[in-house]
């Protein structure tokens, strides 16, 4: 099973931005009922792709430079990194086909 770390905003250039290798970044909150539904279809992507995409979650609440830097208005929040760049943005609840058919593209 592949972990989900935790990122920050002091972590998120070097584990995000500088990243070899794509990473979807799970915007959230622990009050957050919609969050808390996604997370095991995030978990589940993160199983899927392991070794060739990494996936992150940040508290919104804890890390607000980065959710700003980054426009989230809304939570959950998927974005997904690749060489640097955000390159597709999910917001609110999304069933994992939908969520696949955005992240499938960007992963090889």
């Amino acid at each position: 099973m592949a972990t989900i770390a935790e990122t920050s905003d002091d972590k998120f250039n070097s584990e995000v931005l500088e990243s070899h290798i794509p990473v979807l970044v799970d915007f959230s909150a622990e009050w957050c009922a919609p969050c808390k539904q996604l997370k095991p279809i995030v978990q589940q992507i993160a199983d899927e792709y392991e070794g060739k995409m990494r996936v992150l979650e940040i508290n919104t609440d804890h890390n607000v430079q980065t959710t700003m830097q980054y426009g989230v208005m809304s939570i959950p929040t998927l974005i997904l990194f690749k060489e640097g760049k955000a390159e597709e943005r999910i917001t609110g609840f999304q069933p994992k086909p939908k969520l696949l058919e955005k992240i499938k593209k960007h992963v090889t």
